[in-house]
């Protein structure tokens, strides 16, 4: 039997490995249809052509439920940033062309980004009812595009391989939506765990993507008010920075 490599420990699931395979366990108390859902999403992008591991099944276990993939051998640019912080320029350039390499996809059968967010948005208890009308009123005057977006494009979900080639994880967010709500979530989660590239990945985007700043910050209090749905307590303060400038345009 093959041995077992713990690679994420979270409050709702674990990952770890076991030989060539990759196995997502959820708790008991996670709903079965979220797994089925995630597994849906996969199986959609997967037939779209990109680079990304193919799902093998979904079976019980534990109690719960858990989707089991191929194991995809190669480093994260997480890891590669890490390993060779004086290369994250270049790094962050292949990371935001595997991004519009993504973005250049559509995946008609996936939930629309903007009716996500709304249903989000009009959940949130943490902001006022003044807040959520006017990140509403924003969600709603932005383009509406399908363009393949990944929901957590971040280093840690890009595999690169040997040979060079990549291969993107975790679509278990991907919706179909804007390319300026990717970007945006991007610029986010860098913003929250590697502050030190997060500007650098923008103006690279922008840049490549032929994309005004300004539209991408745009949609920032709306990504902002998605993030807090999550109530991580160590997030609030900085979410709350971005929700506010929503107020005052």
């Amino acid at each position: 039997m093959a041995e077992r490599i713990i690679l994420e420990e979270k409050a709702n699931k674990t990952v770890y490995r076991e030989g060539n395979l990759i196995i997502k366990e959820h708790v008991p108390s996670h709903p079965k249809a979220n797994v089925f859902n995630e597994a849906y999403i996969h199986s959609c992008v997967e037939a779209c052509g990109l680079s990304i591991p193919k799902i093998l099944s979904v079976v019980p276990s534990n109690g719960g439920w858990a989707l089991i993939m191929e194991y995809v051998e190669g480093r994260t640019m997480e890891q590669m940033l890490q390993e060779d912080p004086f290369r994250a320029q270049e790094y962050l350039e292949k990371l935001v062309d595997i991004q519009l390499e993504v973005g250049s996809h559509k995946v008609p059968q996936l939930r629309n980004t903007r009716y996500k967010m709304e249903e989000v948005i009009k959940s949130l208890k943490d902001i006022d009812a003044s807040t959520r009308y006017e990140l509403l009123q924003r969600l709603h005057g932005m383009a509406r595009h399908t363009r393949l977006c990944h929901g957590d494009f971040v280093p840690s979900n890009v595999i690169i391989r040997e040979d060079g080639s990549y291969c993107v994880l975790d679509w278990a967010h991907a919706t179909s939506g804007n390319a300026g709500a990717e970007a945006a979530i991007t610029y986010l989660l860098f913003s929250l765990e590697h502050p030190e590239y997060a500007d650098d990945y923008l103006h690279i985007f922008c840049e490549k993507a032929d994309m005004a700043i300004q539209y991408v910050q745009k949609w920032m209090p709306i990504v902002a008010a998605a993030r807090l749905a999550k109530h991580n307590a160590s997030e609030k303060d900085l979410l709350m920075q971005w929700i506010s400038v929503a107020e005052y345009q």
